[in-house]
């Protein structure tokens, strides 16, 4: 007489079958949170290298323009803002707030020809800038990193696996509302 399949094996195929689903799931969504922290990463790589310029920067300018104080205190400030923020979203106000202080301080710079042709100034300024395109960059791939795991993450049935195993969906690298706004510049006072 031939016995059919027991209850524990039955038990058994369902195990394998549902382990068989969900490993995948849970690998991919394991494999898409990695990209996101390694894309935040190079964000922080690229603010930290303009961090480590701008100092050198503020005091090439301080040589020249030694009474511009708060254009270069508010430069030092924003820097500071930035170094000590933490999620992506406190980055982003603070360095769209340190944006606004550089190009208040190329202003100023504006006024001062022999600055614009110091050497030390110009290799720090093309520093800055290819500094400056890399973060961009850094930011697109880390924002397109999140949007790659946040769909995972709330698409079915990524969502099911997202709550049993505790994935979140990640913030996004978003420029400050202020941000949109063009910054004022006064040029009173500012001598031909």
């Amino acid at each position: 007489m031939k016995k059919g399949l027991g209850p524990l094996a039955i038990i058994a195929i369902i195990v394998v079958v549902l382990a068989a689903m969900l490993i995948p799931s849970y690998n991919g969504m394991v494999e898409k949170e990695e990209n996101v922290d390694q894309a935040y990463a190079q964000v922080e790589n690229q603010l930290q290298r303009r961090l480590d310029l701008i100092p050198n920067l503020v005091n090439t300018v301080k040589g020249f323009a030694s009474h511009e104080k708060d254009v270069l205190k508010n430069v030092s400030d924003a820097r500071a803002k930035l170094a000590g923020a933490g999620s992506p979203q406190e980055q982003a106000a603070a360095n769209d707030e340190l944006s606004g202080a550089l190009s208040r301080l190329l202003v100023v710079v504006e006024n001062y020809p022999q600055l614009k042709a110091d050497s030390n100034f110009k290799q720090l300024m093309d520093e800055l800038a290819g500094t400056e395109n890399r973060l961009a960059v850094a930011r697109q791939d880390y924002n397109a990193q999140v949007a790659d795991f946040n769909k995972k993450v709330k698409r079915f049935p990524g969502s099911l696996m997202a709550g049993i195993f505790g994935f979140d969906a990640k913030e996004y690298f978003k420029a400050d509302a202020a941000a949109k706004e063009a910054p004022k510049v006064d040029f009173e006072g500012v001598q031909e």
